[in-house]
């Protein structure tokens, strides 16, 4: 009792205890996995924050309506979403800077620019043109739609400001006749020279050493060009789940044994019953799909759809016959041979002329029905009379996008087709041309090719592991992860017979390590507040087996890491110490003086230009031949340091180009490259903006 007395007057100390343990392991929670978790920005642009709640929905319905049903991670959702608001972000502040200011007429543009909206019948006059007042009177009418056009219009006008500033932009490149003279005279004036040239492979790379610190002087000097962001290093040790010898032996025998009869027990008779071989069967559907990984698929196959090192045996097999087993995309297979058609497949090529009304986008031409059809009828009689010139044809005249292919279509199967073409092309023989009428338009049709086809019944079992295979791989897997935490990584994967993989580098939003897609997990692991170089953690991937990743190396934000820069800076900083010891050779009054020195010989170009600045033998060399271009002919110049080597030259002569009095048609060959240059203005705005991405803390 006395010790339940003390017990109960302590109490109050043991809770105040407990509350600072729970303090503690909170702080070293924070402290651990830092402050990040408690942002509710999902990143910032020149200051100004995403959040994370706004951001996430946009993610979610952006997952949502992928388009083409092609399914779409978080994390590519994420990207598209992140560069939307970033690029709304900066130009933003750009049309604010600028004083730019739209009004309903630009934001009607917008809209009328939208098919949906610019073309709905519902907003169209009787000369199918756009009607505003019924386009208001609609929406006045519809609460709904009215919220929802609400929403629109702040894209819409987003959208409007977009297309002044970018005009404003594209208004802002322009070429001057100066620029035109300059491409004119890069183009005519010409320089013939002499010159002496030893190259850079005249030293072996291997007498020339860059060390790390040289590389990291030189990024310096660059520091743009060669930021890098946070990143991660990974080795790893990939174990894949596959198919033994015996598994693959076991599923052949599977195979082997449907083919004769088998005895199976019936419960509802109490009595074995004979089943009938694949060749006996006679519901093929029902034996194949009680027996194969594979549906039974009745359509007729073509020759080319068949699997190539198979297709002759399969497509020569007599109806009733079995072929197998035999191998294809990881499933070993048995076919019976049941039917064949001729003619199952057609290839033919159409020119579409269409009319006003139709369902034909990018129409070439605007007509009528009646005016359709007389051209329609002009065309095919021009086809019949000269069937070589349909494709050309059907390149000029064609509504269809098949134009650009002379209007073939390829080989298509009954059905792929609108009924009348359809029944065009499979009621006629090769080398028929006609008119056929649709929904489309008019359409001239030349039926070019059929294919035979085959209809098969095939049993297919896909050659998986074992439920006995996969547990000895994920043995040898959890084995390998912790024995790693204490051994060197690669002299145990040696010892297991494992192969370690080249390092990955990753970065904290990517979602693929190296080229295994849509592994998340692994980078999030890497990137954890807890993981430290040299640890080591086994992932299960989904239909692919382990991985057992090391983290290698942490890099952190700033200059580029070494290894990384050293494909790029180490050949030109070879080349610089390179370039120091040619000179050092190359002396002498003449060109003949110095190429004995250096055991080479004068060379000569004739009408070289700075248009097109390229040595014979040497390649492009802008430097030379500027060099060339401005020295005095006769005198040797001083060593001049290329692309390729180094350089020693005498001028020989420099014809200037005769003046003409415009350069209109320079100015014009200009234009398409400015005109190019005003696209790059959004990466520009980047580079120049303070864009903190959080990203990799919420996802």
């Amino acid at each position: 009792m006395a010790v339940l007395a003390k017990i109960r007057k302590r109490s109050g100390l043991l809770l105040l205890a407990i509350g600072f343990a729970l303090l503690a392991f909170v702080v070293q929670d924070l402290f651990t996995n830092g402050f990040k978790s408690l942002s509710k920005d999902v990143g910032s642009v020149n200051g100004k924050n995403i959040s994370f709640e706004e951001f996430r929905v946009k993610v979610a319905n952006t997952e949502k309506n992928a388009q083409n049903g092609q399914q779409m991670t978080s994390m590519q959702a994420s990207n598209q979403v992140w560069n939307q608001e970033v690029n709304v972000a900066l130009l933003t502040a750009e049309f604010e800077k600028l004083g730019i200011r739209v009004g309903e007429k630009h934001i009607v543009e917008v809209f009328k620019a939208d098919p949906n909206i610019g073309q709905n019948q519902m907003f169209l006059n009787a000369a199918g043109k756009f009607d505003l007042k019924k386009f208001k009177d609609y929406f006045k009418t519809n609460p709904e739609g009215a919220q929802l056009l609400k929403e629109r219009e702040k894209d819409a006008e987003l959208n409007a400001k977009y297309q002044i500033y970018n005009s404003l932009v594209k208004g802002a490149m322009y070429t001057t006749e100066t620029e035109g003279k300059f491409k004119y005279e890069a183009e005519t004036n010409k320089v013939t020279f002499d010159f002496v040239s030893v190259p850079f492979s005249s030293i072996k790379d291997s007498e020339v050493k860059i060390s790390d610190d040289e590389i990291v002087a030189y990024m310096k000097t660059k520091e743009k060009k060669f930021k890098s962001e946070e990143s991660r290093e990974l080795e790893y040790v990939l174990i894949e789940e596959k198919p033994s010898a015996q598994d693959e032996s076991e599923i052949k025998k599977n195979i082997d044994a449907l083919l004769l009869p088998s005895v199976r027990y019936n419960k509802e008779t109490g009595k074995n019953d004979t089943i009938k071989g694949f060749k006996g069967a006679i519901d093929n559907a029902e034996f194949v799909n009680a027996n194969s990984d594979i549906p039974f698929d009745s359509t007729y196959i073509a020759k080319q759809d068949l699997p190539a090192e198979s297709a002759d045996a399969l497509f020569a097999l007599p109806i009733g016959e079995v072929y197998g087993p035999y191998m294809f995309n990881n499933y070993s297979r048995i076919s019976k041979a049941l039917g064949r058609k001729s003619g199952a497949k057609v290839k033919a090529s159409h020119i579409l002329i269409s009319w006003e009304g139709t369902k034909v986008p990018n129409k070439k031409e605007k007509r009528t029905k009646e005016q359709a059809k007389a051209k329609a009828d002009g065309l095919l009689a021009q086809a019949l009379a000269n069937p070589g010139m349909f494709s050309l044809l059907a390149m000029t005249n064609s509504d269809d996008s098949s134009a650009q292919q002379g209007g073939d279509l390829g080989f298509f199967a009954p059905g792929q087709m609108v009924k009348p073409f359809n029944d065009f092309v499979f009621n006629n023989p090769v080398g028929k041309i006609g008119l056929v009428e649709t929904e489309f338009g008019y359409h001239i049709i030349n039926v070019t090719e059929k294919q035979d086809a085959i209809k098969l019944a095939t049993i297919a079992q896909k050659i998986a592991p074992s439920e006995a295979t996969n547990d000895k791989t994920y043995t040898q897997a959890t084995k390998f992860e912790m024995e790693a935490a204490s051994k060197d990584f690669a002299a145990l994967a040696k010892q297991m017979k494992l192969s370690v993989n080249p390092s990955v580098r990753v970065k904290a939003i990517d979602e693929s390590f190296g080229s295994i897609t849509n592994q998340r997990q692994i980078v999030k692991w890497a990137f954890e507040g807890d993981t430290n170089i040299g640890d080591v953690k086994r992932f299960e991937l989904v239909n692919v087996g382990h991985l057992i990743a090391k983290l290698k190396k942490v890099n952190e934000k700033g200059l580029m890491a070494v290894e990384e820069a050293r494909p790029q800076v180490e050949m030109l900083l070879k080349n610089k110490k390179k370039t120091e010891k040619i000179k050092a050779k190359m002396t002498g009054s003449t060109l003949a003086a110095i190429a004995a020195a250096n055991k080479v010989t004068v060379q000569n170009a004739i009408d070289l230009t700075l248009e097109n600045p390229s040595v014979p033998g040497a390649g492009f060399e802008p430097k030379v031949v500027g060099n060339a271009f401005s020295s005095k002919a006769g005198k040797v110049s001083k060593t001049i340091d290329g692309n390729s080597g180094v350089y020693v030259i005498a001028t020989k002569a420099v014809t200037k180009a005769p003046a003409i009095k415009k350069y209109t048609d320079y100015v014009n060959k200009l234009k398409p490259q400015v005109v190019g240059n005003a696209g790059r203005y959004m990466q520009a705005l980047k580079d120049d903006a303070d864009i903190k991405d959080n990203r990799a803390d919420f996802y």
